[in-house]
Formats: structure tokens, sequence, C-alpha cells
């Protein structure tokens, strides 16, 4: 206990406090016509090119924003907006700025430039100095655009999840110990994780919001390997062991099941780092580094915190209930910005102290009264599903099918400012753009040129001319040389006619490369590369298509090993792939509905856009993680049954009757934790809560407690069949522990005369 104070203490200064944080909010191009394109800009334009992120400072004036008293105003603004450290500002008034001011004259934006070095919180903070210094000026309005600049504020909904958590583990447990111990084990995981996580971001680039993932996925794993060895530690309690024996033999089985399941979160996590790309590889590192941190505290600290408890586990009085209530309206309160709900914790304390002098505050729930397993629900429904394993297998696996089947029409791509809500500054400056200057000019194209002769510099002419007829394009600009005397490189700015979400855009960006350019400069030493913001996202969301497959696979391989040296068969671990499969694409399936289709988008509060590249691989390596715990937990129950007994068709119901309530619990605890991020304002947290959500209440009920008990039944004993050659060239590993768990006192020691012992 005191080694996992000092951790908590000691990273967390470390990571927060000594060294520091060094996240970062810009993702790394890959190797693409439009990172060789930047690389040109920075090379030969290095004010235009040396910043990759950026937002703007639209405004309009009714009586134009040519007129004097709207001038001087606004040029003094930007005079103090570019006095901020780490900005430096375009204006529409220098020398040049003219094509920054719309037909009308009315519209017109200045360029805010950021340094790279800036994570999402300081330029939040940005944002937001650049709208208090806004000046009042009469017929005029101004509005702050870019993503960069926009409002962020850290995610608190996981704040729900835990308030949630506590009265799920009460209703479960019935014991105020048995709730807190898994809770608490999770956010001394996550405490120390997202440390050592913030410590890692000086080593490698690791993203702004990998530490929320982290904090979802690691709230959500640390209950539920707490949990289910909380379950295993009171059901051994309640056979008669001692709490050193009940300790010892819940670690020796459900113990092992939980670091086979961590490392196979983790597998699946650090996978990402096969993609070759920063970003990726960064959030893999936070996500798996927080998901072992906690895996480890499920190991080393939950026992320790058991020995604290010993018998009072099982005791429950009023005050302690009562206090969990008042604990749980605070987190509601907190997660839900409900001030009114924080009154609850000076409830929960002076409920506690009053507890020590009232009397019924004092008293004790009387325990509660359990069935045997096999009169349980869990029980009587795996017969029902195993009675008609075939009915049960189709209907399950045609509400998935019919599930996942939007899964088909996924299109990859960035969301952009006009993905913001109307509400927003954010969303009013990107509409301003869009009436002053057209839906292609939120996401200008560059056309970025070498030239190995400045003679051919003549040919510049016809290539703008060429880029402009196409049917695709609004505007593309005369060329603006780096050297008018010896060129070496130029600058061609195009506007399209379609907003950077369009499949249009896609299709005129691949057209101007392939066919439009290289033809009109059929001849000449010119090297042209089509780049910018809307560039780099098709190429980045095709670098990540592209070996997204390769992704899946390793993952699906790599476990599909592990499983069959787990449980010593070839069936399970095909089945368990295939299931957990299924599962996630018809997660991916309602997100595809929900925010590319924009099905209910009243409800979630989303406007249809493409899924980001990166999030279906994110989803694929946490909930295949996720899916294959529950899978780890029910298998490894049930193949102990099978190994104590022989019987396939009884060891399944047992397995069952033995692990659905902590499943159920655990998987009602994470669909809250993960729905509760619907609440946060950043689309792409939103997308990941709906996705996890999603695809957890499915596993933890059509494939766990539907699609596993029916395949499993048509199966039989060859659940558990092996080829022999196979059986011997493949590792053991053993996460049901011994059959016969015995005592593990020392046999010098009588359990009947040690005074330590009998006490």
């Amino acid at each position: 206990m005191i080694a996992w104070l000092v951790a908590l203490v000691g990273f967390g200064a470390l990571g927060n406090v000594i060294v520091g944080p060094s996240f970062s909010s810009a993702f790394e191009i890959p190797a693409s016509e439009s990172a060789s394109g930047f690389e040109v800009m920075s090379e030969y334009f290095p004010q235009q090119g040396a910043s990759r992120q950026s937002g703007s400072i639209v405004f309009r004036a009714e009586q134009g924003v040519a007129d004097p008293a709207v001038t001087a105003a606004m040029t003094e603004f930007f005079g103090e907006v570019g006095a901020i450290e780490g900005v430096t500002v375009l204006s529409p008034y220098d020398d040049g700025g003219q094509r920054q001011i719309d037909p009308s004259g009315t519209i017109a934006f200045a360029t805010v430039n950021l340094d790279d070095s800036l994570d999402q919180v300081e330029l939040s903070d940005i944002g937001a100095e650049i709208g208090d210094l806004v000046p009042a000026v009469d017929g005029v309005t101004v509005e702050v655009g870019g993503r960069a600049l926009a409002e962020f504020e850290p995610p608190q909904s996981e704040l729900i999840g835990l308030g949630f958590a506590i009265i799920v583990l009460i209703l479960a447990f019935g014991s105020v110990l048995a709730m807190g111990l898994p809770i608490g084990v999770a956010l001394f995981g996550v405490g120390v994780g997202a440390s050592v996580v913030a410590l890692f971001s000086n080593l490698v680039t690791i993203p702004d919001f990998a530490t929320t993932l982290g904090a979802m996925i690691g709230i959500a794993v640390g209950i539920d390997y707490a949990l289910f060895i909380v379950t295993r530690y009171r059901e051994n309690l309640k056979q008669g062991q001692s709490f050193e024996e009940a300790t010892v033999n819940a670690m020796d089985t459900a113990g092992r099941a939980v670091v086979f399941a961590g490392v196979t979160v983790v597998i699946s996590l650090l996978g990402m780092l096969l993609i070759g790309l920063e970003f990726i590889s960064g959030l893999g590192i936070g996500a798996a580094t927080t998901v072992a941190v906690t895996m480890i505290a499920s190991i080393t600290l939950l026992p320790a915190l058991l020995g604290f408890a010993g018998h009072r586990i099982e005791v429950t009085r009023w005050r302690g209930i009562i206090a969990a209530g008042f604990v749980a309206m605070t987190l509601f309160g907190l997660g839900l910005s409900i001030d009114p709900l924080l009154i609850g914790a000076p409830l929960a304390v002076v409920t506690m102290l009053a507890g020590f002098a009232v009397a019924p505050l004092r008293r004790e729930l009387p325990a509660r009264t359990e069935k045997p397993a096999r009169q349980t629900l869990p029980f009587r429904w795996s017969r029902v599903v195993q009675a008609h394993p075939w009915r049960s297998l189709v209907g399950g696996t045609v509400v998935l099918l019919a599930l996942a089947a939007p899964v088909l029409s996924l299109r990859l791509g960035f969301s952009d400012e006009g993905n913001y809500s109307e509400d927003t500054t954010t969303r009013r400056a990107y509409d301003l753009l869009a009436d002053g200057f057209g839906p292609g000019f939120n996401g200008p194209l560059v056309a970025a040129v070498t030239l190995a002769d400045p003679g051919d510099a003549d040919a510049l002419a016809g290539m703008v001319d060429a880029i402009g007829a196409d049917p695709g394009v609004q505007y593309a600009s005369p060329p603006r040389l780096d050297d008018p005397a010896t060129p070496q490189a130029a600058l061609v700015q195009i506007v399209l006619t379609t907003s950077p979400q369009d499949d249009a855009t896609t299709d005129t960006i691949e057209r101007l490369r392939t066919d439009v350019i290289p033809t009109a400069l059929a001849g000449t030493s010119l090297s042209v590369y089509v780049t910018g913001t809307t560039a780099a996202s098709i190429d980045f969301t095709t670098y990540l298509a592209d070996r997204l497959f390769i992704f899946i696979g390793v993952v699906l391989l790599l476990s599909f090993v592990l499983l069959m040296m787990v449980f010593r068969s070839l069936l399970v671990p095909v089945k368990a792939v295939i299931m957990n499969l299924l599962s996630i694409a018809a997660a991916y399936g309602v997100v595809v509905a929900i925010f590319q289709w924009g099905w209910l988008n009243i409800v979630f509060g989303v406007e249809p856009a493409p899924i980001e590249p990166f999030v279906p691989m994110m989803m694929f390596a946490i909930v295949f993680g996720l899916s294959m715990d529950y899978e780890v937990f029910l298998l490894s129950r049930v193949k102990e049954e099978y190994d104590r007994t022989g019987d396939s068709r009884t060891s399944v119901a047992d397995g069952l009757a033995a692990t659905a309530h902590v499943i159920t619990a655990a998987a009602a605890i994470m669909i809250v934790v993960f729905g509760a991020f619907l609440l946060e304002d950043d689309r792409i947290i939103k997308l990941f809560g709906v996705g996890l959500a999603t695809a957890v209440l499915l596993d933890a009920s059509l494939v766990r407690m539907l699609l596993v008990p029916a395949t499993m039944e048509l199966l039989g004993d060859k659940n558990w069949w092996l080829p022999a050659w196979l059986d011997r060239i493949l590792p053991r590993l053993n996460v049901e522990g011994p059959t016969d768990h015995s005592d593990p006192t020392p046999p010098d020691r009588d359990v009947d005369t040690d005074p330590a012992l009998v006490h």
C-alpha cells in the first residue's frame, strides 16, 4: 500500500510538475504528395509553411470592411492578437491581403498562425484571449475560427461513470467495501498511469486526448479486473476458506485470468505501432500504459487492500450505504456540472461522523440470502439457450449482422469546423467564410512547385489556367515565386467549389494530381505537389485505410495463438475471434449510422461527417481487448468446471452462472463510463463513447449470454479438442489455476491451535 501511495505521489509530481507533460496537438503526415508539398513550403516559403496549425479571425461589417472606423479598430485588434506569444497574424489590411476580403467587401478574415509547440489547452486559452480582445464596433461581427482555437475543456464525464459504478456495485454486492475496492484500484491505476503517460510524452509523440482515452479505458478495465477478483474472493470466503486462503486462491484463479486479459488488451493496443506513424503509436502507447498499470494494481494493490478489509468486506452499515449514495450524487454533480448536487460531499462526511453516535446508522444491513448457483437465472438461461442452440445462434447472428450493415458504406475522413454546434464561434466563423468566399474556401489547396530550370517558369501560367478550368475549381491564384529573378519554387492557391468533407473534393484532388496538372506540364522540369490541410487529410486517410486490415490481421493472429495456448483448444479461439469481429462490426455499423448518416442527430447532437480514419483502428484495439476480457473470464471458469467434472454441457451453464452477474455488472459500468462521453463537446470523444458503449453492450449480452452457450452446446467435447502434435509444441499458459485449491498454510502450523490462524 505504501509503495502504491509513493508511486501515485511520485509519478504525479514528476509527470505533472517537475518534468511536466509535452503532449502534441498535431498529427504526423505520412510520406505522401501533401507531405512533400509542405516540405517545399517550409524550405522556400518559411513564413507560410512553418506552422501547420492555424486559426482565423473572421469579421463581417455592414458598412464595409474598408470603412475607416472599421479599418482602424480591426488593425489595432490584429496588432494586439499578434502580440500574444506564439501567434502571428496575416491581416487583410496588409500588403497583398486583398484576397482576404470577399467580393462584396463586407466579409474579411485574418489568418492566425500558431506555434506548433502549443498544446490543446494552450491553444484554447489563446482562442479565449482573442475573444476577450474583440473590439465593439457598430455593425461589425467578429468570430474566432479554426479547430485549433476552439473552446476546449478537459472532459469530466468519466465522473458520471464512477458515480454509476458506486450504485451498480452496491446493488450487485450489497457491500460498501466490496464496491469501494474495485473503484479504488481503478483510480489508483488510472492516476499512476496518466502520470506515466505524461512522462512518456517527453520521449515519444503522444496526442492531447490520449489521456482522455486512457482514463476511459483504464477506469473500465480497472473496475472490471478488480471486480472479477473480489467476486472470486467472496466466493472462497463463503466456502469456509480463511481470509488468507481466499485471497491466495482468488489470485491463483481470477488473478491469472486478469493478467492474461490485461496482456491481451495491451498487445491489441500496441499493435498500433505497426502503422508507423508517431500520432497513432502515441495513442496506442498511452492507452496500453494505462491498462498495464491498472492491471498491475489489480494483482498487487488489490490483495493488499483485501488484507486490510478482512471480515469487514462482508459487513455493511447504514452509514456506509447512505454516505456512498451521497458520494455518487457528488460525482454526478461534477460530471454534469449541476452545482446543487455537490451538497452530497459534505452530507457524506456528516453521515459518516454521525454514524459513530447515531445508533440506527451503526446498524448492519442483514446479509443477503443467495441462491445456489444452479437455481440462478443465468444457469436457467444457459439451459434454455442450450436447449435451442440453432435458434439462439442464428437469431443472435442475424441481429449483429443487421447492426453491422451500415459499415459497408463507411467513409473515412476528417470532420471540420462545419461539424461544430451552431452556438459556437468556431462554427459561425466557418459559415461566414463559406458565405463570403464559397464552400471550398474552408479547405483551400496549395500547388507547391519546384523548378529545376528557372526558364520553365513561363509554363506556370498554363498550369494555372488548366487548374482554373477544372469544373471542381472555383479559383486558382497567379503563381507566387520565391525569387522573381531566379525562381526555384512557386505556390498556387486553389479554392474548390465543394466543401472539405464532400466526396467531390476527393475526386477533384485526385483529378488535379493524376490528370490536369501532369497534362499541363508535360515536357517541363516542374515538379508539382498538391497539398494543404484538406489534401493532407485525404492522404492520411488513405495511408491508414491501406494498413487497417494488416493491423487487424496481426492482432487477431496473436490473440488466436494466445487463446489456443491458454485453453488448449483449436475451436474455442476460432469461435472467440469470429464472435468478437461480429460485435465490433456491429459497433462500427452503429457509429456509421449515427455519425456519418446523421441518424438520431437531434438526440446525439452531431452533424453528419466522415468517420475519422484513426477511429476504427483505435476502436478495434480497445473493443477487441475488452471483449477478450469477457471471453477469458467466462471461458476460464467454464474450462475450470470442465477440468473438474469432464461434463462439457453442464460446465458451460456452471461457468455462466458463476460469471454472469460479474460480467453484467462490469458491462453496465463500462457502458455508462463510455456512454457518458456523449456529454462532451468533442465529436471524436463522442464517437469513441458511442462505439465502445455499443460494443460492450452487444458483447456482454448477445455474444456472451447467447452465442457462446449456443456454439459451445453445438460443439460439445470438440470445444476442447486440439491436435496432439499442436498440443506438444504449444507452450502452456494456465489461467484457471490448479483444480484443487488447498489451504496455503504451511504444514507445520495447526489451524485449530495456532492463535494467529484462529484469529
